[in-house]
């Protein structure tokens, strides 16, 4: 599943905890990957990534929990 993160909105992002589940949920993201990720997010620039089906559910409650707003894409 493709997604789109457009923001975080949370009043003080866990970059850790966004890098740590970016790189579990997300289909063949390393930490390198993850980072810079969580740096364009949080400097307001939207992020494309693709979960694997079998973290769909649980990727997309975690998102929610760190304030993360997203759109699916397909």
């Amino acid at each position: 599943m493709n997604i789109r993160l457009l923001s975080c909105d949370a009043p003080k992002p866990d970059k850790r905890a966004m890098i740590k589940l970016f790189e579990e949920i997300g289909e063949g993201v390393s930490n390198y990957d993850a980072q810079d990720f969580t740096e364009f997010l949080l400097a307001g620039d939207p992020v494309e990534m693709t979960i694997a089906d079998k973290n769909s559910s649980s990727g997309t409650r975690s998102l929610r929990k760190l304030g993360i707003d997203y759109e699916m894409m397909d």
